[in-house]
This record gives C-alpha cells, structure tokens and sequence, in this order.
C-alpha cells in the first residue's frame, strides 16, 4: 500500500454533460462538440458508467454519484471542488467560475462521513466572495510523500488560498509558471503532471525557467522516483492527466486510451516496474478539456468499521 495511491474514489456520472463555455478563455484544453446536446450528453454519461466497471474490475472502490440537474456542466470532474487526506480531513475549494460552484454536493460529503473516519471538513469556498480561488487537485498535484503541492500558477490558484491549505494540510507549496505554445499559463497543474508512488509524468517543456524546472526536477525525483518527461504533444493527449490506484493486485495507472497511445514504449516501461496500466476511454469527456484524473476524486480516508 502507498498514501500516494487511494484504494477509492468517488465518481459523477453526469446526465446534462457538455462543454462549459464559460470556463472555455483559459482552459486550452478544451475543444467544441460536434452533435447534438442529448448525444453528446449521453455520451458522456456512458463513458462514466463504462470507467466505473473498468476500475472496480481492477479492484477500487468506487462511489458513483449521479448528477440530474441541467446546470453543471462540468459535474463529471468533483476533484476540482473537494479532496480527502489521511487523518480523517476534508478540504471544499473555491472555485473560479461561477458556473461551478453548484457542483458543491452535501450528500457526497455525507457519504464519505458515513463510509469513512472524517474528523473535519475545512470549507475555503467563502473565498469565492473575495474572488480568491483554488479548484483542488486540479490546481493542486500533491505528493503524499514528500507532502509537496506542485502548483501551477493561474486565476485557478490564488496564493492566499493555497498557503491556507498548505498550513492547514501540511504541505509545502511549490508554485512554477507554466504556459502552453502561444504563452497562455496552463490552467490546471494536474494536466501537465502526475505524481505517483515510483514515477512521475510532466512536461517539464512547459517550464521557462531553467532554475524552477531543475528545482522541480529534484524535488520529483526524492524517494528514488523516476521522473518521465512528457514532450508538448504528450500533454495535449492528456498523458499528465493520469492518477495511480490500489488496486487488489496492486498498483494500476488509470489514465485515457487516448493518454496511452501517445506514451513511448519506453516510458510504459517505466510505468509498468511498479503500476498496471488501466486505459479508459473518455473521449466526449475530454471535449471539456478533462481527462481520467479529473474525473476521480481519491478518497485517503480510512474506512469506518463495522
């Protein structure tokens, strides 16, 4: 078992999914859909179902919430508004669009109390009032381990709320700028890196500067991690966009079928000394400029006993 790797997580099956237009100026990531707005719906509510019954055959346990209301467009990604860490604690983040801040579910929160040892839950969504934001393990990519979070900077991740989070949480901030082709910053860290238990995916081409990316470089690479730099095109494949897993026979990766086919033998390689790779296709999803990580909000939370 690894605190990197979470044996649950929670997943949302949206029934009115579409690309968000309101989140479209700086997430780059993001595509139009072509169809209809029930196909395109159905779609995606379809790949959910299919990624739940991939990953509980792997052995992870899986919480799926179904989302009915037609005002969430990007229910299908809960990492962004909550998180779970080890010692029973829950994070609710604020987020940027208001689009999304009705993504927020008490009943998921309830769940996890009723399932798991939660001793409190730390609501930082009042920022939203002072325009301060941090979508959770969208902005933030946290290395249980060295209990880092590597933190791109963006209007997605204020400092205020991440030094916050930081103190109450026990992690070191490790804020880079990191901008795409045309110097747009990066909108979310968790589609330019993964962090996992013996490995770690980024693209470091993302990274101007020399001093900050040979900084994050040995500060991935502590805990004899090998570090897997993933070149531009890897990045717009969502290859950064991966989470590991416990699974019941060990460690999976669970990432995109799109994610893996733009993955060298050599770095599946890398991957597979310590994880097996669980591929799930997600391509309507992936119109909203999210992949597989963005879709699972691990649960490091112990179970309660019965």
């Amino acid at each position: 078992m690894s605190i990197q790797a979470p044996s649950a997580v929670v997943l949302v099956r949206p029934r009115h999914f579409t690309p968000n237009p309101a989140t479209a100026t700086d997430n780059t990531f993001q595509t139009s859909a072509s169809g209809d707005r029930e196909t395109i719906a159905g779609a995606a509510w379809q790949e959910v179902t299919d990624a739940a019954a991939v990953l509980e055959r792997h052995g992870v346990t899986v919480h799926l919430f179904d989302d009915e209301r037609d005002d969430r467009a990007d229910a299908v990604f809960p990492n962004n508004w909550f998180s779970t860490h080890s010692g029973g604690h829950i994070a609710v983040y604020p987020m940027q669009s208001p689009s999304r801040r009705g993504e927020r579910r008490e009943d998921i929160i309830e769940l996890l109390k009723r399932e798991y040892r939660v001793q409190d839950v730390i609501d930082y969504s009042g920022l939203e009032y002072d325009d301060v934001f941090l979508e959770g393990t969208g902005a933030m990519v946290l290395d249980h381990l060295s209990r880092i979070a590597y933190t791109v900077r963006s209007a997605r991740a204020d400092p205020i709320a991440l030094e916050r989070f930081c103190t109450n949480f026990g992690y070191e901030p490790m804020v880079f700028d990191a901008v795409d082709e045309a110097g747009r910053p990066i909108y979310h860290s968790n589609v330019l890196m993964c962090v996992a238990t013996d490995f770690a995916l980024i693209g470091l081409d993302f990274i101007a500067d020399d001093r900050r990316r040979a900084q994050i470089l040995e500060r991935l690479g502590s805990h004899d991690r090998e570090v897997i730099a993933l070149s531009r095109a890897q990045i717009r494949e969502f290859a950064g966009n991966a989470i590991e897993l416990q699974g019941s026979n060990g460690r999976i990766l669970a990432l995109s079928v799109r994610a893996l086919e733009s993955l060298t033998a050599d770095q599946r390689d890398v991957i597979e000394k310590s994880c097996t790779i669980v591929p799930v296709s997600v391509p309507t999803i992936e119109l909203a400029g999210g992949s597989v990580r963005c879709m699972l909000a691990g649960i490091h939370l112990d179970t309660r006993s019965r």
